[in-house]
């Protein structure tokens, strides 16, 4: 039987539910990105494996990615608000009504 210590002992290599509780994320999630390759992953008989230390270098590429955000980003302009919608018939109708 094994104990919390050994239970939550991270491994160089794990399996799916392992990476999953590593990563924070669900074992669905990790799934779909490892079938993706979006995550570095690779498949052992039928069953996905990760290495601890390339999901450390992928999770360092990954943040220091998105905190480089190129400079053309920062200064976008914000996004562009629709003009007001028309107010409806009943308006067109009195408007008409008026002009007449």
């Amino acid at each position: 039987m094994k104990t919390g210590a050994q239970r939550s002992e991270v491994r160089e290599v794990m399996d799916i539910r392992q990476a999953s509780d590593y990563l924070g994320i669900s074992a669905d999630t990790l799934y779909k990105y490892a079938s993706e390759s979006f995550v570095p992953a690779f498949k052992l008989g039928n069953r996905w494996r990760f290495k601890k230390s390339l999901l450390d270098d992928w999770m360092s590429r990954q943040s220091s990615a998105r905190m480089q955000v190129p400079v053309a980003l920062k200064a976008a302009p914000s996004r562009v608000r629709k003009p007001p919608a028309r107010a409806g018939r009943a308006a067109a109708d009195r408007s008409a009504a008026i002009g007449s």
